[in-house]
């Protein structure tokens, strides 16, 4: 009975605190890298310094923090536009873009970088899980919202019925 209770409780903070399993970075982590992409531009060959930028681009948009987050999505997509890589370099760029797009809430414009990748390699098991977390927080979103929804027009509905109340 306490092993019901508590995958049920688990449950419910996973339903509100989002549960998916998308690895986090932290700062110290981004500090390194940064100083990598610096020394890399130094005297490296392009092969490594494109490698450091997208180690980088990997932390950035797996931050906590919305400036990191945007900082990833913005040298991805600029490395995308200029993308002359093979599609396994394609590939990976548009999954940590869904990513960052995910962390930053856009999930239209993460769920469509997914499909994108998917189009790419159809079994790649990364992007196969990103796409149903994806529509799984989509689908939340949409729980919370009928929720949010319904209990505003009760409490209008009431507040009406009341009013009425107490003039007749």
């Amino acid at each position: 009975m306490d092993a019901v209770v508590g995958r049920f409780v688990e449950s419910v903070g996973n339903f509100f605190g989002g549960g998916d399993q998308i690895p986090w970075c932290d700062r110290q982590t981004i500090t390194g890298l940064e100083k990598e992409v610096a020394e890399a531009a130094n005297g490296t060959s392009d092969e490594q310094r494109s490698e450091s930028i997208m180690r980088l681009s990997w932390a950035l948009v797996h931050s906590r923090q919305e400036e990191d987050i945007q900082r990833g999505i913005a040298m991805l997509e600029a490395s995308l536009a200029n993308v002359s890589g093979s599609p396994l370099q394609t590939r990976e760029k548009l999954y940590l873009l869904a990513v960052g797009f995910y962390r930053s809430g856009d999930y239209s414009r993460s769920r469509q970088l997914v499909d994108q990748c998917l189009e790419i390699a159809p079994d790649w098991r990364q992007a196969l899980t990103l796409k149903k977390v994806i529509e799984d927080r989509i689908a939340k979103d949409g729980v919370i919202g009928i929720g949010i929804t319904t209990t505003a027009v009760g409490l209008l509905v009431g507040g009406i019925v009341a009013a009425l109340a107490r003039r007749g």
